[in-house]
């Protein structure tokens, strides 16, 4: 059994954000969003892994993964999941292999998705009940047997959505061949299990155990966050200094927490600094981060971000690599904003 993991979108939903690095490459309670794709593959006793890399993602992707066992795949143009099964033919051979997409997070795992997988099953896929399935592909079952599939329908048939892992038989890259685009354009995974279906394979959808997030827009962000800090393990080997923390906090090695306070579930990343501030719960503060004189809760950090002599508490927060909020003193009393595309600023 292989894993093949997608990273190769440019994630446009999360703009500005992926202006200049992958959504996968993202960090929330303190790791990258792909950390979490790659430990729960081997988890699950998958031990050769395959990560599907754009021209514009291959570079942080690499820097994200060092020290992870996998290999690399190039998709020059990304064309839909389906293509990028076929540009992975010669990594896969004829193993079955774990299909998973790179910024979505299972907090139970995938292995129940592998046991489900036996000699007479072409196909496993993951599924999760959802208020609205427009926005997915949508399976309709007999039994556990996925008998039909459809991309995004007006009018879902079920509130079974296609989560973000599929377990698939080597025969599926045969299907994959033979596909035609979509009406955007794209090779479509759901045609290709649809395909099988109409060859009189054997479909089986899997009900996901425990959440499942896709971090897709922002606020998934904050959300996938806040679900991964719920189970987090406190551990301090920062410096901490005439500080207080309260619950399930985390300052990891190098950081430095002076005269604050900081409430859990917090992550304060390796060379971050906390001073004189208070960082409060669902807040991942990331490497080389610094917080001073400032109050930040429910948000996340990433590296060398700044957050310094801030009157107001910031809230619901999402601050890329090196961004800066910051006060000033003196006149005219007005805001200074310097922001890319697609920003978003609220002022209380």
């Amino acid at each position: 059994m292989k894993g093949l993991i997608l990273a190769a979108g440019r994630g446009t939903r999360l703009r500005p954000l992926t202006h200049t690095r992958p959504k996968p490459a993202i960090r929330v309670a303190g790791r990258p969003i792909i950390h979490y794709a790659v430990e729960n593959l081997l988890e699950a006793g998958v031990r050769e892994i395959g990560v599907v890399v754009s021209p514009e993602t291959e570079r942080d992707l690499k820097v994200a993964l060092e020290g992870y066992p996998v290999r690399y795949v190039l998709q020059e143009e990304p064309q839909g999941l389906a293509h990028a099964v076929e540009v992975a033919r010669d990594f896969l051979g004829e193993s079955p292999f774990v299909l998973y997409l790179g910024d979505n997070l299972f907090q139970k795992g995938i292995r129940r998705f592998l046991e489900a997988f036996k000699p007479s099953v072409s196909a496993v896929i993951a599924l999760v009940r959802v208020e609205d399935p427009r926005q997915f592909g949508v399976a309709v079952l007999e039994g556990n047997r996925v008998v039909r599939l459809l991309e995004k329908p007006k009018d879902p048939p079920s509130d079974l959505a296609v989560a973000g892992v599929y377990v698939f038989s080597p025969e599926v890259l045969e299907v994959v061949r033979g596909l035609k685009p979509s009406a955007r354009g794209e090779y479509e995974i759901t045609d290709a299990i649809q395909g099988l279906i109409d060859r009189g394979k054997t479909v089986v959808g899997v009900e996901v155990e425990g959440w499942w997030k896709d971090t897709g827009r922002h606020q998934d962000l904050l959300d996938a966050n806040r679900l991964l800090l719920e189970e987090l393990t406190p551990k301090v080997e920062g410096d901490v200094v005439e500080s207080q923390l309260t619950g399930r906090v985390v300052v990891e090695k190098g950081a430095k927490v002076v005269r604050s306070t900081v409430i859990g579930p917090a992550h304060i990343g390796a060379g971050a600094v906390v001073e004189e501030a208070f960082v409060g719960p669902f807040t991942s503060v990331g490497p080389r981060a610094r917080v001073a004189r400032s109050e930040v809760e429910y948000s996340l950090l990433e590296e060398e971000a700044v957050v310094e002599e801030v009157r107001l508490r910031l809230q619901e927060c999402i601050l890329g690599v090196r961004a800066e909020v910051k006060s000033r003193d003196g006149l005219p009393r007005a805001h200074r904003l310097i922001l890319g595309d697609l920003s978003q600023v609220e002022l209380a």
